[in-house]
Parts: C-alpha cells; sequence; structure tokens
C-alpha cells in the first residue's frame, strides 16, 4: 500500500464518522465554477445594457464563432466505471443509504444520454444555440433586413464534428425561423478541420507532441492533481455512496484494475457536470438529483481539477510558452480576413458563422486575451483559483461564443466584439474610438493585432 492510501486508510472511518474540517481549496467560489467546461450557456450581459452605436453607423457585417451546445458525455466510460463499483458494493451490502438511489440515478443519465447519442447535442444545447441566434437577430435587425433586401449570403461552417455541424443547423434554422426570407440566403453548411478542428489538424502538429511528451506539463498535473486535499475529497465524494469498509477497499487499491479512490470520485463528479446539459431528457425536465452526490465543497474541488487540465493544456498555461494557443491563430486569422473583404468590397457574405469546440475556444481567448484567460503560470506559483481568474465555466461554457459585429460610415469601418454575448475590449494596445468605448475601427485592430500590411 502506497504513502497516500496507508495514511488514507487509516484515517478514513474517522473521516466519514465525524464533521469535516475545512481546508484550502475552492469550496467558497461560484457554484457554477463547479462544472468546469460543461456548464451550461448564460448569455454574459443583457443586451439592453449594450453601448449605443456611434453616429450615423450602420451594420453591415456579422461574424461569430461558437462552441456547440450542451451535449451528452462523449463516451460511457465515466457510468460504466462507477457502477461497477456500485454492483460490486451493492452484492456485498455496502452502500449507504443515499448510496441505493445512486446506481438507479446514473444508470438512467447513462440511458438517456445513449439515447441521445453519446457527444451529440441535448435538448438544452440546441435550445441554447437557437436563443443565441434569436438574440443576435435582435440585436442587428437592421442587418439581416440588409442581408435579405441585396440577397447577401450566410455562410456556415463547423469542425465536421456530429455536435458542430448540428449547432449549425439548429442555430442557421433559429434564423430563419424568424424571417423566412434569410432561408434561401444560408448556404451549404461546408467543414473546414484546418480552421475549426486545429487541435486535430496539420498546424496541432507540434501541439500534439508536447501534449503527449512533455515533462514539465506531466509532472506538474500529477502533482497539483495528486494531492492531498483530492484524496480527502475523493474520501467524501466515495463516502456518500459507499459505506467506510468499502470506501477503504477502494482506497487501499483492492480495485486497482478498475478504479482508485481519484478516479472513482472523479467519475461521479463527471455525471454531475453533465447532468445539466441532460436537464431536458430527465423525467418531467425536472433534472437529475447529481447533485445530491457530491458536497459543494467537493463539487468545487473537483471543478478545480477539471479547470486546472483545462488550463495548462489549452488555455494560458506556462508564461514562457504559447504552444497551447498560437495554433489559434488561423482562426484570429479567418475573423480579419471575413472582416477586411467586406471593407475592401470583395465579399458578398452578410454573415460568417463558425462552430466548433472548447479545444477551439479556450485557446483563441488565450490568443486574443480575453477576459480571464490574460494570466499564464510559472512552475513555482502554478494555478489556483485564488491566484489567477481562469474559470472554465466564464471561458468556455457549453455554446460559448466569439462575435465581432461591423459598422460601417463612409469609408470608415467600425467593430465591437461581444465574448458570450458581453461587450468586451480587444487586448491592450489597441485604442477604441473613444475613453470607454467597445467599438474600434477596423485599420487600428489591424495595427494592434500586426496586421498593418493586410
Amino acid at each position: 500500500m502506497n504513502r497516500v492510501a496507508s495514511a488514507l486508510a487509516l484515517g478514513l472511518c474517522a473521516l466519514l464518522a465525524t464533521p469535516t474540517p475545512s481546508y484550502a481549496g475552492p469550496q467558497a467560489e461560484n457554484a457554477r465554477d463547479s462544472y468546469g467546461t460543461k456548464a451550461s450557456y448564460e448569455p454574459a450581459q443583457n443586451p439592453r445594457t449594450y453601448q449605443g452605436v456611434p453616429k450615423g453607423f450602420e451594420p453591415v457585417f456579422t461574424e461569430t464563432v461558437s462552441r456547440h451546445g450542451s451535449r451528452a458525455a462523449t463516451d460511457g466510460d465515466d457510468a460504466a466505471l462507477i457502477l461497477t463499483l456500485w454492483d460490486r458494493a451493492a452484492a456485498d451490502g455496502l452502500l449507504t443509504p443515499l448510496g441505493q438511489e445512486f446506481g438507479p440515478d446514473a444508470r438512467a443519465l447513462d440511458a438517456a444520454m445513449a439515447k441521445v447519442g453519446y457527444g451529440r447535442l441535448s435538448g438544452r444545447g440546441k435550445d441554447e444555440l437557437a436563443a443565441t441566434a434569436g438574440r443576435l437577430r435582435q440585436r442587428l435587425p437592421g442587418l439581416f433586413t440588409t442581408i435579405a433586401e441585396k440577397g447577401e449570403k450566410i455562410d456556415v461552417v463547423s469542425s465536421g464534428q456530429g455536435r458542430a455541424v448540428d449547432s449549425g443547423t439548429v442555430f442557421t434554422d433559429a434564423l430563419t425561423a424568424a424571417d423566412p426570407a434569410l432561408k434561401p440566403l444560408v448556404g451549404p453548411a461546408r467543414t473546414d478541420p484546418d480552421l475549426l478542428y486545429f487541435h486535430k489538424a496539420a498546424g496541432g502538429a507540434a501541439y500534439r507532441d508536447w501534449l503527449a511528451n512533455d515533462q514539465r506539463l506531466a509532472t506538474t498535473l500529477t502533482s497539483l492533481t495528486n494531492q492531498d486535499a483530492s484524496h480527502r475529497a475523493a474520501v467524501r465524494v466515495l463516502g456518500r455512496i459507499f459505506k467506510p469498509a468499502f470506501v477503504q477497499r477502494i482506497v487501499a487499491g483492492k480495485f486497482s484494475s478498475t478504479a482508485n479512490d481519484l478516479t472513482a470520485a472523479q467519475a461521479v463528479y463527471n455525471l454531475y457536470s453533465i447532468a445539466p446539459a441532460m436537464r431536458d431528457e430527465s423525467p418531467a425536465g425536472r433534472g437529475w438529483g447529481m447533485d445530491r452526490y457530491l458536497a459543494p465543497r467537493d463539487a468545487a474541488w473537483f471543478g478545480y481539477l477539471s479547470d486546472l487540465a483545462d488550463f495548462y493544456k489549452k488555455g494560458p498555461s506556462f508564461a514562457d510558452s504559447d504552444i497551447t494557443y498560437k495554433m489559434a491563430n488561423v482562426l484570429l486569422d479567418d475573423f480579419f480576413k471575413q472582416a477586411e473583404a467586406k471593407r475592401d468590397g470583395t465579399s458578398a457574405l452578410g454573415a460568417e458563422l463558425r462552430f466548433t469546440h472548447a479545444e477551439e475556444i479556450i485557446p483563441l481567448a488565450a490568443l486574443m486575451r480575453l477576459p480571464g484567460s490574460t494570466k499564464a503560470v510559472t512552475v513555482g506559483q502554478p494555478f489556483t483559483y485564488a491566484t489567477n481568474p481562469w474559470r472554465g465555466a466564464a471561458v468556455s461554457p457549453m455554446a460559448a461564443n466569439i462575435q465581432w459585429d461591423m459598422y460601417r460610415k463612409g469609408d470608415t469601418y467600425l467593430v465591437r466584439a461581444l465574448y458570450n454575448e458581453q461587450e468586451t475590449a480587444f487586448k491592450p494596445g489597441c485604442r477604441a474610438v473613444s475613453k470607454g468605448s467597445y467599438f474600434y475601427d477596423l485599420s487600428e485592430l489591424e495595427r494592434c493585432f500586426g496586421r498593418t500590411g493586410s
């Protein structure tokens, strides 16, 4: 038995039988953060509070990139892992009263995800995309009227993955249902994995090599995940489902070929975090009750563990490297390319709509230095909630999006960015048209982002 397992086993019965002392962790954070990047979408700002468009400017173009909406888990592995343990404990009579309810709840949730299709959009995901499309049209009614009158095209492009393709369909269906004149203007949906699945395409080759082989990354993630606080949280999570004798068997490695205390507790957490995405498929749409199986402090801790993995693997990561986000330049370049083509009169598009994944939104946010994605870390000062603002639930929830609206007055073109539908300043060094404004001259953005020669 290893040192951690020995220490945990010795104190296990006392830990489960007495009130748990507090530990230094993220338990006081916003409850939404505990879901990490599986958090369901909420627009970050009321559209009624947007700044007024500068006088004389009219909308001429909009472009977006959206993560797919809420979905089922990508596979049934978490349910299979924890239910294997649950079945064994049930046979041995070692379930808690609450734990006796866990197995049927987990099986029902997994069955609902299998019915939707692992990795496919859920009902909630479809609602998220349709509602975002509706707000886009409400924000720019004049633009879509002009698109219909001039017969401008609406381009739809995705990664090619099922949930991204479906997201594009749901989004454009919502647009055209509200304004049928737009329907013939929506081009055939196309796929471009180099643009919208770049972490798996040729442009991500160096990144994938780093992900698989970088020793600093591996050591950092192992040390931060495998800390004592994680094991204490895992024991508490498992103790809600299994009696102390069974939890001790897990900690002692009795089921090492199936799970250890961390992987078992993370499987419970993963079902907890995906359950809100499947709300519409639950009985009477009331939810799955998976939050009963993790105390808020433990949900917050496992949310932190999920966030730290995403932060290091996809986000700002280490301060001396841009390997996680430099490949997102292909997507930022496309934003500029589309805006410049509209300005230069070489584009017949009225809107460019892109649909992708967290693996693209998170690096793009870091590349653009969007709020929450501005601070990288060092080995000596690692990622913690106390010292870093990065939160998966804010950076890339389900249906996360970045939108640029472009306005024209004469030969001047202004751009306003929205991040999860919140007006958002461009990175430091970019000068808005006036102090406190969210509108930027396109030529200033070209200068600021080093595209002066475009």
